[in-house]
């Protein structure tokens, strides 16, 4: 089966899964509506019931809807937005939107308030005119493919991007930010693993939170963007109820090196309006980070950092912030 059928048999309505768990639904509508809600065949059969770690990352929650005083613009990215598609946070680095939409829907997205609706939709005209600025932008070295989720494009739009951002002379390198191999893994086919080798430097950070994500069909994802020379990295996101305990960071740390994936960065929760429920204390997260040491590879231990919410860029988190 396609990715592309995999992808059109998404759930997207609370009802369906009122059929396969036996829920009420009706507290979820309100959730849906607001919040857009899309899960993969795949990653629903990694559920095993609900309010499970992966129920939580994927299933609307009444508790998104909570007024909490958080902004929908959790990083202040229209600051650094000069045009649309682009996010020019850091003078040798930006971010490029090229899709918003994603294979799933994540319940503690940064950009939840706007991913999967027109407000985080770009046209072709507003792409081209994101990579016209990082042309005309020497600074740049570093162009990062984000939105929604890159790979969600046909193989031929990304081929286009890519092209083009290769023949910019002073982008040094190219990163890809996706979560399909997590939830779509049907989506990495020999002939992407192809199409992205020809554009390197080319990186690509994905998005494992739990090690019951780690299932053959992730792996063999990996293992093929692996053997095409793409280096993978990963970047975790620290969430109650779902990796906030040591035993867990732990597995799915050693489970990503096994996968030729670097545990890259662990993600302080932005604060982003509908989040708060998933929140964690910063003593909690040194803690965890803390007992990896001596029992992992270093190389398997990632870095603690947060998104101040003005936008400023990432701060490493150590024990001075406990």
């Amino acid at each position: 089966m396609t990715w592309k059928i995999q992808l059109s048999n998404s759930l997207i309505a609370p009802e369906q899964l009122a059929a396969r768990f036996g829920i009420d639904p009706a507290p979820l509508r309100t959730v849906a509506a607001r919040y857009p809600l899309r899960i993969t065949p795949h990653y629903l059969g990694l559920i095993q019931k609900p309010g499970d770690p992966i129920w939580r990352q994927c299933v609307p929650d009444p508790r998104e809807l909570e007024i909490s005083g958080l902004p929908e613009d959790s990083l202040n990215e229209r600051s650094f937005s000069p045009v649309p598609a682009v996010v020019h946070r850091y003078p040798d680095r930006a971010l490029l939107l090229v899709s918003g939409q994603c294979a799933g829907y994540c319940r503690f997205c940064t950009r939840k308030s706007r991913v999967g609706t027109a407000a985080l939709a770009f046209s072709a005209e507003q792409v081209a005119a994101g990579i016209a600025y990082i042309a005309a932008t020497p600074a740049i070295r570093d162009v990062i493919l984000t939105g929604g989720d890159p790979l969600l494009l046909d193989d031929d739009q990304l081929e286009a991007i890519l092209e083009q951002l290769y023949n910019i002379s002073h982008v040094e390198m190219i990163r890809i930010g996706s979560r399909v191999p997590v939830t779509l893994p049907e989506r990495i086919t020999p002939q992407l693993c192809g199409l992205l080798a020809r554009f390197q430097p080319l990186y690509l950070n994905t998005h494992f939170n739990h090690p019951r994500e780690l299932v053959a069909a992730s792996i063999g994802a990996c293992a093929l963007l692996a053997d095409g020379g793409i280096p993978l990295g990963n970047q975790t996101v620290l969430l109650r109820g779902v990796n906030d305990d040591p035993g867990v960071m732990l597995e799915l740390c050693r489970g990503l090196l096994r996968m030729r994936v670097r545990p890259y960065y662990l993600h302080q929760l932005d604060q982003a309006k509908g989040t708060g429920h998933f929140r964690v204390p910063v003593a909690t997260g040194l803690s965890i980070v803390s007992s990896l040491r001596g029992r992992i590879s270093g190389m398997a231990i990632p870095q603690y950092v947060t998104d101040p919410p003005d936008g400023s860029g990432k701060v490493p988190l150590g024990d001075a912030d406990a």
